[in-house]
């Protein structure tokens, strides 16, 4: 019977695969485990060479030599293979040195110790697809099967032979690999560009229409002040009516940037459950969202209170709770005060005691109210649950999770 994740979440909870898969590590303790493990488990290979230490069949000092040469293999093989896979890997001149040094020690090691040793070509192989480009690793993937070959005639041909698709495969196996690594990292940081031109764009989009509204008001202003300054001497009364239009203006605008700066400010939901499935999946939360909601009779207010709520209860997840999993949903029901339009946002996290509300929670709850709803959250046995109510005068179905 095939087991999915899914469902030994569904009959436990509590469970979570030790390396969740396509989750970016939230922490440098996850993202150095994901790497030990990665790597660690292409060191099932040195099961022959230690077996071959153990054995008893090679003198002390050869034996000491053995695991002192196998120590600086593994390290070497252990350094570019982190250090790669890390923010700052090593030059190309240090790279090709160091595999360098893993294939003269392989070849060493083999020819003194025998077959067992044989192995080890197939650290260099994976060495070589890892961290050498393309184009340089066709052709020092098969360098290093053919020099296995060589050694093989001296040490062992049978397991050189039999080791010589593995290490092939491996090698190559691993180009893709290395190519889809770099490939995602530079796809977060496309990511991260696109963010930022997003935002930088928003910023020059209020500008313009804040230019727009603003120039010609103060310019007129402007104009009107220098006339009522040279009217004021000998002519009061138009004076007076310059300064009773540059009034005007004034508040005319001052309505105008109100208008503007309320409509960028007020959140659509639709915008934030857009927002709120980019957020939890970077970071690595299991989302289940609504489809797209249906607000008909829904003001504009009480639109703005949910998608607030909506807002502040992603973030608390995000940066507090430490949650695997969120749940949100949208749904309309039918109380005692009448129809209501209800937002749900509920995780499985640790964080929010729900006995002091912070300043988060309590200007959403005068939000809320302002809309004529109501807000509830609190711990529950799962995680914590943010439930935000607002009034819907008009029945219609509503998208809820899926």
């Amino acid at each position: 019977m095939n087991v999915t994740t899914d469902d030994l979440l569904s009959q436990d909870p509590s469970w979570e695969p030790v390396i969740p898969l396509g989750k970016t590590a939230r922490t440098r303790r996850e993202l150095w485990r994901r790497k030990a493990l990665w790597i660690g488990v292409w060191l099932v290979f040195l099961s022959s060479p230690v077996h071959d230490l153990l054995s008893g069949r090679h003198t002390t000092g050869g034996t000491v030599a053995g695991w002192l040469g196998l120590a600086v293999f593994v390290a070497v093989y252990l350094s570019l293979l982190f250090r790669d896979m890390g923010a700052a890997p090593y030059s190309p001149r240090l790279i090709g040195a160091l595999i360098g040094s893993m294939a003269v020690l392989a070849v060493v090691l083999s020819l003194t110790f025998g077959s067992p040793w044989l192995g080890l070509f197939c650290y260099v192989s994976v060495a070589c697809g890892m961290v050498l480009p393309l184009r340089l690793a066709f052709w020092a993937i098969p360098g290093a099967a053919a020099t296995m070959l060589l050694v093989g005639i001296y040490a062992g041909l049978k397991e050189a032979v039999g080791l010589l698709v593995l290490v092939l495969l491996i090698g190559f196996a691993m180009t893709g690999v290395s190519q889809l690594v770099r490939t995602t990292v530079e796809l977060r940081k496309a990511r991260a560009t696109v963010a930022q031109l997003a935002a930088n764009e928003e910023r020059l989009r209020l500008a313009r229409d804040l230019h727009d509204l603003l120039g010609h008001s103060l310019s007129l202003i402007t104009l009107k002040s220098e006339l009522a300054g040279r009217m004021l001497p000998d002519h009061p009364d138009k004076a007076a009516q310059q300064v009773a239009d540059i009034e005007q203006v004034s508040r005319q605008a001052l309505v105008d940037v109100r208008e503007a700066v309320t409509g960028y400010r007020r959140p659509r939901l639709a915008a934030e459950l857009a927002g709120t499935q980019v957020a939890l999946a970077a970071a690595g939360v299991t989302a289940r969202l609504p489809a797209e909601p249906d607000l008909t009779g829904v003001s504009e207010d009480s639109e703005s209170a949910l998608a607030w709520a909506l807002r502040e209860a992603v973030t608390n997840v995000v940066r507090h709770s430490g949650a695997r999993r969120c749940t949100v949903e949208l749904v309309r029901r039918q109380t005692l005060d009448g129809p209501t339009l209800e937002l749900c946002v509920e995780d499985d996290g640790s964080g929010g005691s729900g006995k002091a509300p912070g300043n988060g929670l309590t200007g959403l709850t005068e939000r809320l109210e302002k809309a004529g709803g109501a807000l509830e959250a609190g711990r529950t046995k799962q995680g914590f649950r943010l439930l935000a109510r607002v009034p819907a005068p008009v029945s219609a179905d509503v998208g809820s999770a899926s």
